[in-house]
């Protein structure tokens, strides 16, 4: 009975944490990680890939995820929790962005590699 009423669910407020809720500066250094690694991954895909980013609450927090919808096959993501530091500005680093950007574009084309491997009775395309 108690599942159907809009009191369900844990106790308190989740989005009135002042621990998990970002300041503006970690929000916009956070867009700016997300876009250069959504830039970085476009870079190793075709123009048919779909490559987006997004900042949402979860239930444990902030979460940021990029993603690569492929032509053909399912779609890929990568998403993490961000932790800041003090003064931290660069979310990030390069290497990482790096790693996480060429993950995501050789995840996506593998997408549709097994995509054409199903359909094909072509032996080279296995």
């Amino acid at each position: 009975m108690n599942g159907n009423t809009p009191y369900a669910g844990p106790a308190g407020n989740p989005t009135e944490d002042d621990e998990a809720a970002l300041t503006p500066e970690q929000r916009r250094a956070l867009r700016d990680s997300l876009a250069r690694i959504a830039a970085e991954t476009r870079e190793y895909l075709p123009d048919e890939y779909v490559v987006g980013a997004e900042i949402g609450e979860g239930q444990h927090g902030t979460q940021a995820t990029v993603a690569v919808r492929p032509p053909a096959g399912n779609p890929v993501s990568a998403g993490f929790t961000p932790e800041f530091d003090e003064g931290d500005t660069d979310l990030v680093p390069a290497e990482e962005r790096a790693e996480v950007a060429q993950g995501l574009a050789a995840s996506a084309a593998l997408q549709v590699k097994q995509v054409f491997q199903q359909r094909s009775d072509d032996p080279i395309a296995k």
